[in-house]
């Protein structure tokens, strides 16, 4: 097989050999060309076709981000982006996860060898996966393809009976220049269901039928979206509502072990606090951000429970895209810190580098405890160890959800969960999916009851926790 080509853009030179010689460690790739800004990037992509790029963020000229929009806009593949760690490089990759980039890692420091090297093993994870998930979206649309028909005798096709996996060849559809019309949601094939139907004491594969009074609820306008938050009511007025809450940090276990005592959040809404019946929790990977994005926009804000969310991600990314979805959903969304009181209407995102577990807390309530312990199934944050957490809560409602991601965390969790009665589980369907490896391996346990389309999971749960 020949290896697949990559393009290397970064403004750095001696980055360029770096990620160059850490690319070409693994034999299934080849460094095709290299380029030192956005510009030349789009023309090498047009010029070459590589079946992969790395791209900078931060560079002169034309930076990452506004390349990447061009390159999604005019030849889609998979871009995997590099950013620094300084805060306007984590707002501009968290808003390229959004606008289509496959992924993205932190760039090494150079005088590390050892940081090199673990960037390294990332890098080639992700080019690996963003490879295999091209072959699979390829697989789906050779399965969907109809034999050809001569010219007079082909019948017209609606646009909404094209196939799922044609219309997932460009995801950037969904996440366009802001300046540009929004496309239109496509429709999707009816929800699916393999888990075992406890009722009835077997395990079928079948379709469900969509439950009366199901809600619907309207995409936002492209306005909407395409403003920023501070240029909307819709903010201007979520901004006003909201507590001020203090800029602290996950509070970290000491060398015995003990923990320092949890900060007190002030002017949170007490009466949120009381009558917590209904839990949330959420698990995802790469491809996560726009999942997330999509998901949380769709959440009404007097959702009847607080929602927990694991998202793979590096420390202090997670702080930018709470702050990003933030600015989206009716929900008060923020990185999760230790000892916060857990309130409906409100969602919390474990902070990179600290598993999140939910806990009992005084008086009745919940509340989010963060350690430092070892990575599990190779992350800290885990899913499996939020799953986990939640599983002694018999007296909650509690509802599990995995999204796109790759791997296996938080399938085994998921099956104890439900295993120990919890049928309100939910994983994304492999149409919608950027890696489909989280949600099939839950699939493959049968402990999931809703298998839906990325679109569809906010609604019906909304349904099933309403």
């Amino acid at each position: 097989m020949k290896p697949y080509r990559v393009l290397v853009v970064d403004d750095s030179a001696f980055m360029r050999k770096i990620i160059s010689d850490l690319i070409e460690n693994d034999a299934n790739f080849q460094v095709a060309a290299t380029a030192a800004n956005g510009r030349e990037a789009i023309d090498k992509v047009n010029e070459l076709s590589p079946d992969l790029v790395t791209m900078d963020v931060e560079m002169p000229e034309m930076n990452g981000l506004e390349a990447l929009k061009i390159i999604m806009a005019q030849r889609p593949l998979p871009v995997i982006m590099l950013s620094g760690i300084n805060e306007e490089g984590m707002k501009e990759t968290i808003l390229a996860l959004e606008w289509g980039a496959f992924d993205f890692i932190r760039k090494p420091s150079i005088s590390n060898s050892q940081d090199i090297i673990s960037v390294g093993v990332a890098l080639r994870e992700q080019m690996n996966e963003a490879m295999l998930a091209r072959k699979q979206r390829e697989a789906r649309a050779s399965a969907y393809k109809t034999p050809e028909l001569p010219a007079a005798d082909v019948p017209s096709v609606p646009e909404p009976m094209q196939s799922p996996a044609k219309r997932i060849m460009e995801p950037i559809k969904k996440f366009p220049d802001p300046a540009s019309k929004l496309v239109e949601k496509p429709k999707v094939k009816p929800e699916m269901n393999l888990a075992p139907d406890k009722n009835k004491g077997k395990s079928s594969p079948g379709r469900t039928a969509p439950e009366s009074g199901s809600p619907q609820l309207g995409a936002k306008s492209a306005a909407a979206l395409s403003k920023p938050a501070s240029d909307t009511m819709k903010n201007r007025s979520k901004e006003e509502a909201k507590p001020a809450l203090p800029d602290s940090k996950p509070v970290p276990q000491t060398s015995t072990g003990a923990r320092n005592d949890p900060p007190s959040v002030a002017g949170d809404r007490k009466s949120s606090y009381t009558g917590l019946s209904k839990l949330v929790a959420v698990g995802c990977s790469t491809g996560g951000p726009r999942a997330l994005k999509e998901f949380l926009e769709h959440i009404p804000a007097d959702f009847p429970a607080p929602i927990v969310i694991v998202q793979h991600m590096p420390p202090n990314f997670t702080k930018s895209l709470a702050q990003r979805l933030n600015t989206f959903s009716p929900l008060e969304v923020s990185e999760a810190e230790q000892g916060m009181i857990l309130r409906k209407g409100a969602a919390y995102i474990a902070p990179g580098g600290y598993h999140m577990r939910v806990v009992p807390a005084a008086g009745g309530q919940y509340s989010i405890d963060l350690t430092l312990g070892e990575a599990r199934n190779g992350h800290r944050p885990s899913v499996d160890t939020l799953f986990e957490s939640i599983l002694p809560y018999t007296s909650l409602e509690r509802h599990a959800v995995i999204m796109t991601g790759m791997g296996s965390d938080g399938a085994k969790m998921m099956k104890s969960l439900y295993d120990s009665g919890v049928t309100s589980t939910f994983a994304e369907s492999e149409e919608t999916c950027v890696v489909y490896g989280m949600p099939r391996s839950a699939v493959e346990l049968h402990c999931v009851r809703h298998i839906l389309p990325l679109q569809e999971i906010a609604p019906r749960l909304v349904q099933a926790v309403k």
